[in-house]
């Protein structure tokens, strides 16, 4: 297939590059040019715009930050054509960007209108998952479309779940990561407790990891350096995925739990804790620096 590949930042260049490997004939854009300049030694090739990068391409993929970008991508302005307006007709568009499911519900709409296809398939596994071709797509759209675009998500996926109808992809991603930074703190504040008590990281990682506290954020992101080679605490937190992202995916999971009145308690405060940590400075880290955060205060509170 020719695949328009819009949004080549540290996700999507390397969601770009599994795609060349794949075979297809890839045609991208980004409006930072070192991040153009990248993908091109990955074997992308660079359009002048998105807009033309979407001209021949039968699959359209969007990976950006915002919702608003996302939906200004799609219908254009300011005399810029947007990709519903060059896309050939019979594109399929794909947003794998995490935005709210109202956001997604209207990319879907703009699409449909434009008499295109259209998926939202965001993705977990972060930088890791992206160079590896592991990531996880949760996809909202019809049956008919997810089955057509299957092949794609393959490329750069080992885990494709087809989530329901319109905007039920971005609903899935919204409730994962809440899970996820609330077992983030969890795990990071038991550690904390955990060195006030005199355990070892490397004691506790040895039974929580095979007892009931197992979970993701401890044994493939582990939070302290030592038990897990491979996360990110070993490398300086240097981000797979960055606190500012789950400060601003945590925001989404708020705005649905004011949006519906579920009663969550934990989701909120776990918004706030890393909206807080972002703002003081661990935008750029990995979001499992929160324990840093935890431990700071922890310090400040026992010399109060």
């Amino acid at each position: 297939m020719e695949i328009a590949f819009i949004g080549l930042g540290h996700m999507g260049a390397p969601m770009a590059a599994n795609l060349v490997k794949a075979g297809h004939r890839v045609v991208g854009f980004d409006l930072a040019p070192a991040a153009n300049e990248a993908a091109l030694a990955a074997g992308v090739e660079i359009a002048e715009s998105g807009a033309a990068a979407a001209r021949s391409a039968d699959v359209v993929i969007t990976m950006l930050q915002q919702g608003r970008q996302v939906i200004a991508a799609y219908e254009g302005g300011d005399g810029a054509s947007g990709l519903l307006e060059s896309a050939r007709p019979g594109a399929l568009f794909i947003d794998s960007s995490t935005i709210s499911v109202a956001d997604a519900r209207v990319a879907h709409e703009l699409a449909a209108r434009a008499g295109f296809h259209a998926l939202d398939a965001p993705v977990s596994g972060g930088v890791v998952g992206a160079e590896a071709g592991t990531l996880a797509f949760m996809v909202g759209g019809s049956a008919e479309d997810f089955a057509a675009a299957e092949p794609v998500f393959g490329a750069m996926g080992a885990r494709i779940v087809h989530c329901g109808g319109p905007g039920l992809g971005q609903a899935a991603k919204i409730c994962n990561n809440l899970m996820l930074g609330i077992s983030m703190i969890g795990v990071s504040e038991a550690f904390v407790l955990g060195e006030r008590l005199g355990l070892t990281d490397q004691a506790l990682y040895d039974v929580a990891s095979n007892a009931s506290g197992q979970c993701w954020s401890l044994t493939t992101n582990c939070p302290v350096p030592g038990p897990v080679p491979s996360s990110p605490a070993n490398h300086g937190y240097r981000p797979g995925f960055a606190a500012a992202l789950m400060a601003k995916d945590l925001g989404l999971a708020e705005d649905a739990i004011g949006d519906t009145g579920a009663h969550a308690e934990l989701g909120r405060l776990a918004a706030e804790i890393f909206r807080r940590f972002s703002t003081e400075g661990g935008a750029e880290s990995d979001f499992s620096a929160i324990i840093e955060d935890i431990r700071a205060r922890s310090e400040t509170k026992a010399t109060a």
